[in-house]
């Protein structure tokens, strides 16, 4: 499965005992196939949710599901989720090792005037809307359950249409709704972050760190975009084709083959940079000393990227944190 995009067996297990609850009746064969190793490849996912959706006459299926996910559904990333001491520390769990659980999206948290929006970028084309509802969904449950009901989001947007009688997303999710909209997305009020978590355990959680970062590691050294995210780590300031050169390879072809699996340069870089300048902000490094270390010609440049990947300056971001 070298270089394919994946997901945990056990995120895939969700779906075959909700299938399983409802008496939806899934292809034997591809039960067999799903279930056969650790991690299933992005594609026989999109068939595993052909499957699923096609099984039902209900058009809010994924949304059912996403409601019914357990922490035990996201491998030991639900595990660290659920020890971290507040809710802001489980999210930027969420953004780091959220490949664990699954390659085909991606979450990025940005700060706004009102409050703070969790945004997920999927990967995937195949029953994308119902998928899409499933992920923020489990994102709402978990929100909810880790903070024992505190956790109240003030809206949820959707890029798609509505699959179903808006009374009906009210009655499951028991929020503000907006579809059709520029993101897939979260918003909440900042002082959200704050909030403490029911079965926060730090010593639990360190020890859960530390398993989460190795299984993040074995899982980048099998694709090439892991290849790049950790390269580009250790070189923030390299472009496309200093990156390419290392993989053994022309700035073209990289950029051919990370669309394979979905992803891009650009993209990779930016996302990567954003949560390296967040972390040394933090960390209470000058923006002028983030500047530096992430290769930007001056503080000026970092501040106006920095803006653009997160919505807010470096120096309000830091104000934020504090």
């Amino acid at each position: 499965m070298q270089g394919e995009l994946t997901v945990t067996v056990r995120f895939t297990q969700a779906i075959l005992q909700t299938a399983d609850r409802l008496g939806l009746a899934l292809p034997p064969d591809l039960v067999a196939a799903v279930q056969a190793e650790p991690r299933v490849s992005l594609s026989l996912q999109d068939e595993l949710w052909s499957a699923f959706c096609r099984s039902t006459d209900d058009p809010l299926i994924g949304l059912r599901l996403g409601l019914s996910i357990q922490v035990g559904h996201l491998d030991a990333a639900g595990m660290l989720l659920m020890t971290c001491e507040n809710l802001g520390q489980a999210l930027e769990s969420v953004l780091e090792y959220h490949p664990i659980v699954g390659e085909g999206g991606h979450f990025l948290l940005q700060q706004e005037k009102t409050g703070s929006l969790l945004v997920y970028e999927p990967r995937y084309e195949i029953y994308c809307s119902e998928r899409v509802e499933a992920v923020l969904a489990c994102l709402l449950h978990m929100g909810r359950w880790t903070t024992g009901g505190a956790f109240q989001p003030e809206s949820l947007f959707f890029q798609h249409a509505p699959l179903d009688k808006l009374s009906r997303y009210s009655h499951l999710l028991g929020a503000q709704l907006h579809f059709e909209q520029q993101h897939n997305a979260l918003r909440f009020p900042a002082a959200s972050l704050t909030l403490p978590l029911i079965q926060a355990n730090p010593e639990l959680c360190l020890q859960l760190r530390g398993l989460a970062d190795r299984l993040l590691a074995e899982l980048d050294s099998q694709s090439l975009s892991g290849q790049v995210r950790t390269l580009l780590y250790e070189q923030p300031r390299w472009g496309k084709e200093r990156i390419a050169e290392k993989l053994c390879m022309s700035g073209r072809h990289l950029v051919r083959k990370l669309a394979e699996e979905g992803a891009s340069f650009k993209l990779l870089r930016a996302t990567l940079l954003q949560e390296m300048a967040e972390k040394h902000l933090r960390a209470n490094l000058s923006t002028a000393d983030v500047a530096q270390e992430l290769g930007f010609s001056d503080e000026s440049a970092f501040t106006k990227a920095f803006k653009r990947w997160a919505g807010v300056t470096p120096a309000q971001y830091r104000e934020q944190q504090l």
